[in-house]
């Protein structure tokens, strides 16, 4: 982690604390479907918690963005990715809006 060869953004730190190196990163936020029920918020730290629903912490785990590419890997071990195009997140024939 923290890498930032290769066109990674600065997510985690080289150290590997897990702490944000550009807290201002422009993905970093609360992303929600346009109906409101899926939510994912990507933490400065590298984490995520995906709210679905009335389930709040539905699934958490880490993220890493490259270019406007994200990969999203799960705690349970499940994995995903999505794109950021023109503002707006595509993640799994989902399209999340930045709040």
């Amino acid at each position: 982690m923290g890498r930032q060869a290769g066109g990674y953004c600065p997510l985690l730190s080289a150290d590997g604390r897990g702490e944000m190196s550009d807290a201002t990163h422009p993905y970093v936020g609360l992303w929600v479907t346009a109906d409101g029920h899926i939510r994912h918020e990507l933490l400065p730290t590298g984490r995520y918690v995906e709210a679905r629903g009335d389930r709040e912490r539905a699934y958490e785990g880490r993220y890493e963005v490259k270019a406007s590419h994200i990969d999203y890997w799960d705690d349970t071990g499940f994995t995903a990715d999505g794109e950021f195009i023109e503002g707006i997140l595509h993640h799994a024939g989902m399209i999340l809006y930045r709040q």
